[in-house]
């Protein structure tokens, strides 16, 4: 009777170890998916900025510098990333909404942002990032050095950029802007003389080159007024909080000099033979 008694409580004592260790393993998993989540929206063709690996799957195939500080903001607030990929317009659609946190893809200040959004403060990628350019067929580079030599022609935008927003202030009147939601697009409508230029941050058009023979810079360069160097991080006018954590990371990024070994990371990534921008749909999901 002892001996039944025994393995009795043997087996109780058994299975209050099994209850437990599964208790513990389903709160440790709690614990992990309860793990606030960062959303950030990019534009993922507009490599140095941010881009696509496609060696590489899910979320770790984003990359480029805005990528990379993303990561470090998620990791300062101990939060776990989430990109979602959209095109440059949608970004800025999805953090008005309040549909993700933060929109990190090259923007630039501009009045109209500063109405719309909580602006960060100034990050700074790079040079080439400040230098605004129009890239043309390689056979024409450097024959077109001031703003009324694109006069009567077909010059191409991203939608909603700093670029667009430059060839309406600096062309001829007669000159036409062509807006795309996709640099890619606008790419290859310059190779097919749909355009006769794409206006591009200089670092981009470095990229571009780098994977298009057939393009060359036009030899004109944006007269760009300081307020619209360097870039900022857009968010929903309620979120103040965050702008202040986000503010406080970017200040330390900037003390420690973080920024020039991330774009420079970032421009050799870009020219591996796995980098690709990627391409967008009507609606401007990711494709």
């Amino acid at each position: 009777m002892k001996k039944i008694m025994v393995i009795a409580l043997a087996l109780i004592m058994m299975l209050s170890c099994i209850a437990c260790a599964n208790n513990a393993a389903d709160n440790n998993a709690n614990a992990s998916d309860e793990t606030p989540v960062l959303k950030v929206a990019l534009s993922p063709d507009f490599a140095p900025m941010e881009f696509v690996d496609t060696a590489k799957e899910g979320q770790e195939q984003f990359v480029g510098f805005d990528v990379t500080l993303a990561k470090h903001i998620a990791e300062q607030l101990g939060m776990k990333l989430e990109i979602e990929p959209m095109s440059f317009d949608a970004c800025q659609v999805a953090v008005q909404m309040g549909n993700v946190d933060l929109g990190i893809s090259g923007f630039s200040w501009t009045a109209e942002r500063a109405e719309n959004y909580l602006i960060s403060d100034y990050y700074i990628a790079g040079d080439n990032e400040t230098k605004q350019i129009i890239i043309v067929a390689a056979d024409k580079a450097g024959q077109y050095t001031k703003a009324e030599d694109f006069a009567g022609m077909k010059i191409g935008a991203q939608a909603a950029s700093l670029q667009e927003l430059l060839c309406n202030e600096a062309l001829p009147e007669d000159t036409t802007v062509e807006l795309f939601k996709d640099i890619n697009v606008a790419v290859v409508a310059l190779q097919t003389g749909k355009v006769d230029g794409v206006a591009v941050a200089d670092g981009n058009a470095e990229a571009i080159m780098a994977n298009n023979q057939d393009i060359g810079k036009s030899g004109f360069f944006f007269d760009v007024d300081p307020k619209y160097e360097n870039n900022v991080i857009l968010l929903n006018k309620k979120d103040e909080e965050l702008l202040k954590k986000v503010n406080d990371i970017l200040a330390d990024c900037m003390a420690n000099d973080m920024y020039s070994g991330w774009y420079e990371d970032a421009k050799k990534l870009a020219g591996i033979d796995t980098a690709q921008e990627i391409s967008y749909t009507d609606d401007g999901k990711a494709q």
